[in-house]
């Protein structure tokens, strides 16, 4: 049967096409009327093509956004538009067929959907999604994801989808539950990510397991997290730590290599033992396309007399040179305010001697050691944060303040590392106890006799992250599939073997029949995304995302059960 509404697509059309006749179909992109002479643009997802009309009259009451097919011959056009695919061309109407007419006025110009608020386009998401920007970043997800999941299969791992309906873990996120109609007063839950079931995979005998997994989370959504996300999610059974970073640098390099311009960061990456990146950047997640270091002065200032620095942490960064007025100096140093540090303090090496309004309260000593140490040189400047536990946080956003407004980060980088090491630990001074720093579930570096130690902010797990230009792309482990272990490792964070039993019975009951050695890890399909567009919004490589404050305002969620459906499921609102 002829296809009665298109045999051509409208960017498709070259100058090839002279002299046919054609059918395109799509949205009328613009409508401009001279009076003996129409000029129309029609709009499908391949592009845009002029069309031209002596007949006015059958355009009357026609409204752009309307679907349309049209028929007409291809001629060379007389003013060839640069900026268009089909520039040199045009179609001559010879018939057109209204199919879908827009009887609303737009809530905002399609092809500047992106200068409304977030709000509306995300309530007239599908307007927006016509917008070539907007939509081309979700054809390039679809894109990058075609071209992961070759990858993964190209090295033999299997695809697997795990369930969506599962059982509630603590697992670090408030889970989204799902009430019970059968089992009234419980519960299941939607995956925070297929963890458990990945784990169970290995152990069931499948050698490297992945998907294009959703994962849901119940928390405060912001730029880069929102209550459902896609990860690639991987493991594979026998493996060390060593095998998991081969798949994720190829996966990484070979996708940013293959969908953008930018120069990707070689394998294999960098790897940054997680003391060392907080020492030297102040963060787990540096931005390596910054060259600045912090550096640890503490000691310069062990006896001082300064109360600034003394009995505190100090920490300094060193700019080659800084040619900005005071008025920069005094907004840099409100910012790293506002992020809660005390203060900031800049010297200046001129003429081989600093400059600054703390120089006078230093010594002789303390003077000579700040040179030597940091090796300054005249048009230096030093920036110095002080203060308790928190200087190196500060600092580390300090670097990365710097690292913009001195302009030294090459923007047409993917810079990639792997922080790896990570505590097991990390003591909650709230609760007075120790927990989980990261996975429950990575095996300690040591095993055993490691958990024995009695320095348990030395015990060191096989987890690392994925990092690229100062954003996690992925976290991962190497498990611990050891029964006795794992029962040591939840004692010193203040769990029983009951508490293991009970909130994860099948993993603890799976590993008493043979478990594998196995490791994996998890990159962010949605970070990924973000990052080959250069967006900061993680819902603007999302199809149909929530909002910041977690509304649907396309669909109307969340919304009401009516008293029937809350019967059914045997739940009471209560009102406050």
């Amino acid at each position: 049967m002829e296809n009665k509404y298109r045999t051509h697509y409208c960017g498709n059309l070259t100058k090839d096409d002279i002299g046919k006749k054609v059918r395109v179909a799509g949205w009328i992109n613009s409508i401009r009327n001279l009076g003996s002479l129409v000029f129309v643009t029609l709009r499908d997802e391949t592009g845009i093509i002029q069309v031209i009309s002596e007949d006015t009259a059958l355009f009357a009451g026609v409204t752009r956004e309307s679907t349309a097919t049209i028929t007409g011959e291809v001629r060379k056009r007389s003013d060839v538009n640069p900026n268009m695919k089909t520039g040199e061309i045009e179609i001559v109407l010879e018939s057109m067929e209204i199919l879908g007419k827009c009887l609303n006025t737009l809530p905002f110009e399609i092809n500047r959907s992106k200068e409304a608020s977030e709000e509306t386009r995300l309530k007239y998401r599908y307007l927006d999604l016509r917008n070539p920007l907007v939509h081309d970043k979700i054809a390039l997800r679809v894109k990058v994801i075609d071209f992961i999941r070759k990858t993964m299969k190209d090295m033999d791992f299997t695809e697997i989808a795990t369930p969506i309906i599962t059982a509630s873990s603590p697992e670090g996120a408030r889970d989204f539950v799902i009430p019970s109609r059968n089992y009234k007063g419980k519960f299941y839950a939607l995956p925070q990510a297929p963890q458990i079931y990945k784990q169970l995979l290995m152990v069931s005998g499948f050698n490297r397991y992945f998907q294009i997994a959703p994962c849901f989370r119940d928390e405060d959504c912001r730029a880069d997290r929102t209550l459902e996300f896609y990860q690639l999610d991987l493991e594979m059974s026998f493996a060390t730590e060593e095998d998991v970073y081969e798949v994720g640098e190829k996966v990484f390099y070979d996708t940013f290599t293959n969908f953008s311009q930018k120069e990707v960061s070689p394998r294999p990456f960098k790897r940054i033992p997680y003391r060392e990146a907080m020492e030297k950047y102040g963060t787990d997640k540096p931005d390596l396309r910054n060259p600045l270091i912090i550096q640890d002065i503490s000691s310069i200032f062990t006896n001082t007399e300064f109360n600034g620095f003394k009995g505190k942490i100090v920490k300094a960064i060193k700019v080659n040179a800084c040619d900005k007025p005071n008025s920069w100096y005094k907004k840099l140093e409100d910012f790293i305010k506002s992020k809660g540090a005390a203060g900031l303090a800049y010297i200046k090496l001129e003429e081989n001697e600093l400059k600054s309004t703390i120089v006078k309260f230093l010594s002789k000593e303390e003077i000579a050691n700040l040179k030597e140490e940091l090796a300054l040189e005249n048009g230096n400047v030093v920036f110095v944060i002080a203060g308790d536990k928190n200087a190196i946080k500060y600092a580390g956003i300090l670097r990365n303040k710097l690292g913009e407004d001195l302009e030294l980060i090459d923007h047409n980088r993917f810079e990639f590392c792997i922080i790896n090491d990570f505590p097991m630990y990390e003591y909650n001074e709230e609760d007075g106890k120790w927990d989980f720093g990261h996975n429950p579930f990575s095996m300690p570096k040591g095993g055993l006799d490691a958990l024995n130690n009695d320095n348990i902010e030395d015990i060191v797990a096989y987890q690392y992250d994925f990092v690229c230009n100062g954003n996690e792309m992925a976290s991962g482990a190497v498990r611990n599939h050891d029964i006795e272990i794992m029962k040591k490792a939840f004692e010193i964070a203040g769990y029983d073997e009951e508490v293991i039993k009970n909130k994860f019975r099948s993993l603890y009951t799976a590993f008493q029949f043979g478990a594998p050695p196995h490791a994996g890890m998890a990159p962010g399909i949605d970070r990924i995304i973000m990052l080959l567009t250069d967006e900061e919004n993680l819902r603007e490589v999302q199809v149909f995302p929530p909002n910041v404050s977690g509304m649907d305002l396309l669909m109307g969620s969340p919304n009401t059960l009516d008293e029937q459906q809350l019967k059914d499921l045997g739940i009471k609102i209560e009102e406050k």
